[in-house]
C-alpha cells in the first residue's frame, strides 16, 4: 500500500510517500522568508505554500512505486478544537482534491501527530508508551503518548524552543530560520550557564522569554556572537532535560522520543546526551532522523497508512 502525506506549516512545504515496505520519499520546501524578518503573514505562506506545491508534487509523484491508496494531510498543528492556522488548509484541499480525483480514501491528522510518527520511524522504540517532546518554532510541548492517546503534561508559557533560536539568530544578523547557522557559530563558542533557567512550581511548564531578553542584552553588550550562541543551546538543554526528568517521573517511563526542528540539531542532542549522562538523569533519549525531525510529510503519510490498513483489517 501506498500513501501520500502533505504537511503545509508556517515554516515548510512538504509532501511525500510512504510504503509499508520501502524507506520514506519525501520533497520539502522552506516558505521565501525576506532577509531581516522572523516569518511570513498567514496570507503570504498561503499562497507560497499553493506556489511550491505545484512545483514539489509532479517531482515526488514521478518516484511513485505504485498507484496511490490513500491520502493524509495536517490539518492543524495539534489536537484540539481551538488548534488552527489557515496555513495547514492548502494542504487539506489539495490533498482532497487529488484523493477524490483518485478515488481514494482521504484522512487528517494533526502537524504536531506527523512529527511524533516521523521522529518515531527508525528509532527502534518499540513501547506504545513513552514520553515525546515536540520542540519547534511554535511548540515546546512536553507529553505521554499511549497508543493513539495523547496526554498533554507542559509547555512554553510564553516563547517557544525555536522561537528563541530564530529570534536570537535574526538579531545578529543570521537568516531565517536561524537554527543551523546559529548551531555553526555554537560550535565554535563557549557557554557558561550565564542564562537560568525558569519554571512553574509544577516543574515541568517553562518559561523562555526572560532568557531571550537577557540574550538580547548580551547582543547589546557586544558580547562574541560564537558565545551567545553557545549561551542558546545551553539554556534550551537545561530547561528541556528539567522538562523531561518531570515529565518521566509523572508518565513513570524513562523512554523519550524528541521531535521538532530545534531537536533536529546535531549539538543539541549532542548536549542532551552529555548532561543526561553526566547528571545521572537516567532518560532514554531517542532521537528520529534529521531529515525526519523538522517539518516534513512523512510522519502524516504514515499515519495515512496506518489508517488505509485499519479500515482494511
Amino acid at each position: 500500500m501506498l500513501a501520500l502525506g502533505l504537511d503545509t506549516s508556517c515554516y515548510t512545504t512538504s509532501v511525500a510517500l510512504c510504503t509499508d515496505c520501502d524507506a520514506p520519499r519525501q520533497r520539502r520546501q522552506l516558505l521565501p522568508v525576506p532577509g531581516g524578518e522572523r516569518g511570513l503573514r498567514q496570507s503570504e505562506a498561503v499562497f507560497a505554500h499553493v506556489r511550491q506545491l505545484s512545483q514539489l508534487l509532479p517531482a515526488l509523484l514521478q518516484e511513485a512505486p505504485g498507484p496511490i491508496d490513500c491520502v493524509c494531510a495536517s490539518a492543524s498543528p495539534r489536537d484540539g478544537e481551538q488548534s488552527y492556522m489557515p496555513v495547514f488548509q492548502v494542504g487539506v484541499s489539495q490533498g482532497r482534491a487529488i484523493a477524490a480525483a483518485l478515488r481514494v480514501p482521504f484522512f487528517e491528522t494533526t502537524h504536531q501527530r506527523g512529527h511524533i510518527a516521523a521522529a518515531k520511524w527508525g528509532t527502534g522504540l518499540k513501547n506504545d508508551r513513552f514520553v515525546a517532546l515536540h520542540l519547534s518554532g511554535g511548540t515546546t510541548d512536553v507529553m505521554t503518548l499511549n497508543g493513539e492517546e495523547i496526554l498533554p503534561l507542559g509547555t512554553s508559557v510564553d516563547l517557544h524552543a525555536g522561537q528563541l533560536v530564530d529570534r536570537v539568530g535574526v538579531a545578529m544578523g543570521l537568516p531565517f530560520p536561524s537554527g543551523p547557522y546559529l548551531e555553526e557559530l555554537a560550535r565554535r563558542g563557549a557557554a557558561a550557564a550565564r542564562i537560568p533557567v525558569s519554571f512553574e512550581k509544577d516543574g515541568v511548564n517553562c518559561h523562555l522569554s526572560g532568557a531571550e531578553a537577557q540574550l538580547m542584552r548580551l547582543i547589546e553588550t557586544g558580547e562574541k556572537k560564537e558565545d551567545i550562541a553557545a549561551e542558546v543551546y545551553s539554556v534550551l538543554c537545561r530547561t528541556v532535560l528539567r522538562m523531561l526528568k518531570t515529565a518521566s517521573d509523572q508518565a513513570k517511563t524513562a523512554d523519550v522520543l524528541l521531535a521538532g526542528g530545534v531537536a533536529s540539531s546535531q549539538l543539541f542532542r549532542e548536549l542532551l546526551l552529555e548532561r543526561n549522562e553526566k547528571r545521572r538523569m537516567g532518560l532514554k533519549l531517542h532521537f528520529g532522523r534529521p531529515e525526519f525531525s523538522g517539518d516534513n510529510a512523512v510522519g502524516v503519510a504514515l499515519i495515512g497508512l496506518k489508517k488505509l490498513q485499519g479500515e482494511k483489517a
